[in-house]
């Protein structure tokens, strides 16, 4: 079998593997982004002060830190993943996430081990932007390459809406903890619960390791690899698909209960459960916009996610900021996931299907994590940077549509 050839006999074999890379997936970006979820609880620990804005801002520069490994991470696993496999990256990626993500919940907080806790903490974030720079590549390609021809859009955006999943058991779980326990119980050990919790994500790898094969792209052999000349610039088209992607979840998704706790007029875990439902949108509509992608071609929901994040994020923040009521904040925040959803049906299969299989995991890591650094992994701080110094909580939406008219230049070019 190569490339999906025989898939009616290799059914079990297929899903048995693309189940468990997504159960992996959901784990790790569950991992990865429950930070931003405790932001409020983590700046009051490491990095205590008078103005929680500014509290804020150094653990969202933090969150960014974790990003600014990524290429590093991209580098190093998807060169692993084109000479070894894709399994043994994509497992790689699972023990580094689990070490960093208990790391965080074991931490001891400022006032016990003084100025070294902040450091401490970057380092554990340090380790989980490690791994997820090559996560994404390693995942992706693993899903792609075990699909059947004619459904890869639709199997490709299953890793997307694992991630979604990830995102929104992180935001689920903080959701319940912050309902549960009382303000000074999720200070004082309640924000370490999510962390410990992540260390789940070592069973998946071991089952993965024990029971799942490599993919038969890999199996069959290697294409001609691509140039650094050819591969840099075939990473540059992807990251420019990439940047309103990235924005979408980081700087809007992940950012959002933040955001909605301190500028509408919702309540912290008002805030959380609000994000969760859109989250829930978010995965369970991703698969479809997959199908479709498979049917019309991956351009023209990039064409249209990227339009309506260029044109409905003003509108869809000032509902968000101005609302009382939590059904408008819901459905703004569902109009966001939905876009998202739009966007990630099309997305993993174009960016994946732009590198030949030899040169895969190496360049489509190196573009994406790049990409997700620079526009994604500080766009929480941008975001929050820009509120701060123009006064308005509507100044993100600058970023936003910034970033989608860019990918919106790029997409028009692609065939």
């Amino acid at each position: 079998m190569h490339g999906g050839e025989g898939i009616d006999k290799a059914a079990p074999r297929l899903w048995r593997s693309i189940l468990a890379a997504a159960a992996g997936n959901v784990l790790e970006w569950y991992d990865f982004t429950v930070y931003a979820y405790m932001a409020p609880y983590i700046a009051l620990k490491f990095f205590p002060g008078d103005d929680p804005m500014t509290g804020l801002l150094a653990v969202f520069a933090t969150f960014g830190l974790g990003f600014v490994v990524r290429p590093l991470g991209g580098i190093l696993i998807g060169r692993l993943g084109d000479t070894k496999g894709r399994k043994a990256a994509l497992l790689l990626t699972i023990v580094l996430m689990a070490v960093g993500t208990a790391g965080i919940g074991l931490v001891p907080g400022r006032d016990t081990v003084g100025a070294w806790a902040p450091w401490l903490l970057v380092l554990c974030r340090l380790i989980q932007g490690f791994s997820a720079g090559g996560e994404w590549g390693s995942s992706t390609a693993f899903i792609y390459e075990w699909a059947p021809r004619g459904r890869r859009a639709f199997f490709s955006s299953l890793q997307q809406s694992s991630v979604a999943g990830g995102m929104l058991l992180g935001s689920a779980i903080a959701a319940v903890l912050g309902t549960l326990l009382s303000k000074a119980q999720m200070s004082d050990f309640g924000w370490r619960l999510p962390f410990l919790l992540g260390a789940l994500i070592i069973p998946v790898g071991w089952y993965l390791w024990r029971y799942v094969e490599e993919t038969p792209v890999f199996a069959a052999g290697p294409t001609a690899p691509v140039t650094t000349g050819r591969g840099i610039a075939l990473a540059t088209q992807a990251g420019g698909i990439i940047v309103i992607w990235t924005v979408a979840y980081y700087a809007i998704l992940t950012y959002m209960p933040v955001f909605t706790a301190r500028y509408s007029k919702l309540g912290a875990s008002a805030a959380l459960w609000s994000n969760a439902l859109s989250l829930l949108v978010l995965a369970l509509t991703i698969p479809f916009f997959g199908v479709l992608a498979d049917r019309v071609g991956r351009k023209p929901l990039l064409l249209a996610g990227a339009i309506g994040f260029a044109l409905l994020s003003y509108p869809l923040f000032l509902v968000i900021v101005n609302s009382s009521a939590m059904l408008p904040v819901v459905l703004a925040q569902i109009g966001f996931a939905l876009m998202t959803a739009i966007y990630s049906g099309g997305a993993p299969a174009a960016v994946t299907e732009i590198f030949p299989s030899a040169s895969r995991l190496l360049w489509m890591s190196t573009g994406y994590s790049l990409t997700v650094a620079i526009f994604g992994g500080f766009g929480p701080y941008i975001a929050q940077w820009l509120v701060k110094n123009t006064g308005s909580p509507l100044s993100p939406v600058l970023y936003i549509s910034g970033c989608a008219l860019l990918s919106l230049a790029v997409i028009a070019r692609i065939k």
